[in-house]
């Protein structure tokens, strides 16, 4: 039996080699994520290999809490030591009698489909998403097509942390092959384009590099490839579609090749990010936005559910209020969305940072960049002779921040967060104002999201996977009002606490 993890260890010493390294921090809402270590970084690992196979039989022990059959996907994605941890992660399942089922390189949502293809209930897929290179983690689920949220994971922390692992006989290991091929051609079959369109599709280096392109031209792209070969040193930039580096490069590729929109993909291949045929950088929420007008007509009273950092067009747009659009507001992070869509039975969810849920008939439920293009494709094969332009010019004005990110330290940023959202509670139940207008709403059900009489609002939240706060701020008047809000409110309010660090970007 493995001995209960410890919480760090020194590096390059017997111990290290002898001990399971997990950091507690590393159990985040709704995945894990950690440091494992590069070379050349001095930075201590929080994770080691021994760590990874206590993580797999902790999984294998509450699967069977779970009372769901034993039998669990997995796949990495490319980095180059993602399949390492692979291997221990399996190592630790299959002592905890879990059967194995890898599919190898892997996409989050090809594990995610592969549930469904090969009956499995159970997912652990070994992926640090968008991370800096020298992360790595695990989104795991045992209820497809969910993920863990906290209370799951919660558990997960108590059986791994206090070494109450359960091992059983039983365990085996299947390596199944082609399931990149059984996932493109399903994504592929969603949308067949009557019109001739160029697409860039833009994949940072990372392994959506051996998927997208190829969906694409199925669909029937004319595909330009950025950043598409896969190199896990990331030589240009984080595969991120949020990240202002990332589009400012789809925005460029877009105008070099007079390309109709490009289409950009984060490091395990969930999230889709887009430019549109002029070079400017949709949001998430209003690439969704437009695909619940156009999807609300066709599917009549359908619910959407959105998350509380995306724009609050939603819930005032004319045309879903004509087609009988139901709009939901929940807490950001695509376990919640996910989870959220299903249980409302929405048509379809979507999240600022980029993932996109769509269920029966559009999807299975889990977030896919995938599909997510095959849904913006499909949507303009419906529009003939609309530019994705033009559908953006249709929707009503709002100017919206990039997300922001100060650094919080993981043990600190809940508890900063606390008090911002109380001060925002009192400010508001004493009739305070900000920028001379009356708070209308404080929507706590994640942070606090601060709505103001003319509709503008603001959020700051923590995040889910990474030390650090979120920071978003909306205007529906001018882009100086937007940026007033963040410079003149959320800045100086955020600056009065020590722990708040510096911003990854400011506007």
């Amino acid at each position: 039996m493995l001995p209960a993890p410890r919480a760090s260890l020194p590096a390059n010493t017997a111990e290290f080699e002898d001990f399971p390294l997990v950091k507690p921090t590393g159990f985040r809402e709704y995945d894990a994520r950690w440091w494992f270590g590069i070379s050349g970084n001095a930075k201590a690992p929080e994770l080691n290999l021994l760590g990874v196979q206590a993580l797999g039989l902790g999984l294998a022990t509450l699967v069977h809490e779970f009372g769901v059959a034993p039998k669990i996907v997995v796949g990495h994605d490319f980095r180059f030591y993602s399949q390492s941890i692979k291997q221990a992660l399996t190592l630790g399942l299959m002592q905890g009698g879990m059967e194995v089922l890898d599919i190898g390189l892997a996409l989050s949502p090809t594990a995610y489909f592969a549930q469904f293809a090969l009956d499995a209930p159970c997912v652990a897929m070994v992926t640090a998403s968008h991370n800096e290179n020298g992360w790595t983690g695990v989104k795991m689920g045992a209820d497809r097509p969910l993920t863990f949220g906290p209370d799951e994971m919660g558990r997960l922390k108590e059986i791994v942390l206090g070494g109450r692992f359960k091992t059983r006989a039983g365990g085996t290991y299947t390596r199944v092959e082609g399931m990149r091929e059984r996932h493109i051609a399903d994504v592929a079959s969603r949308v067949k384009l009557s019109r001739p369109l160029k697409v860039v599709a833009a994949c940072g280096n990372g392994t959506a590099g051996a998927f997208a392109p190829e969906a694409l031209r199925r669909m029937g792209a004319e595909v330009v490839e950025l950043h598409c070969a896969l190199d896990w040193t990331f030589p240009h930039y984080n595969a991120n579609p949020e990240d202002s580096e990332m589009l400012h490069d789809m925005a460029a590729a877009v105008r070099a090749h007079g390309a109709d929109l490009a289409l950009g993909f984060d490091g395990d291949g969930d999230r889709c990010g887009v430019v549109d045929d002029e070079g400017e950088e949709i949001f998430a929420d209003k690439v969704g936005l437009m695909l619940a007008r156009d999807l609300s007509a066709t599917h009549p009273n359908a619910t959407f559910v959105v998350d509380v950092k995306s724009t609050g067009l939603y819930a005032i747009d004319p045309v879903l209020k004509a087609n009988g659009a139901k709009v939901d507001y929940w807490k950001t992070g695509h376990s919640y969305i996910k989870r959220r869509t299903t249980e409302l039975q929405a048509l379809a969810g979507f999240e600022k940072s980029g993932h996109f849920f769509f269920r029966e008939p559009l999807g299975l439920g889990y977030d896919d960049g995938m599909v997510a293009a095959s849904a913006v494709l499909a949507m303009l094969d419906r529009n003939p002779g609309k530019k994705l332009s033009d559908l953006r010019k249709a929707l009503p004005l709002s100017f919206t921040s990039l997300t922001m990110s100060p650094h919080c330290d993981d043990e600190k940023k809940y508890g900063i967060v606390e008090r911002i959202v109380a001060d925002y509670q009192r400010l508001a139940t004493e009739g305070g104002k900000i920028l001379g207008r009356a708070i209308r709403d404080v929507n706590i059900v994640n942070g606090a999201r601060v709505t103001l009489d003319d509709g503008a609002w603001v959020l700051v939240r923590a995040s889910s996977n990474k030390p650090e706060l979120v920071v978003v701020v909306e205007s529906m008047a001018s882009d100086d009002d937007m940026r007033a809000l963040f410079r003149e409110e959320v800045k100086p309010r955020l600056a009065k606490f020590a722990e708040v660090g510096a911003y990854n970007q400011e506007i």
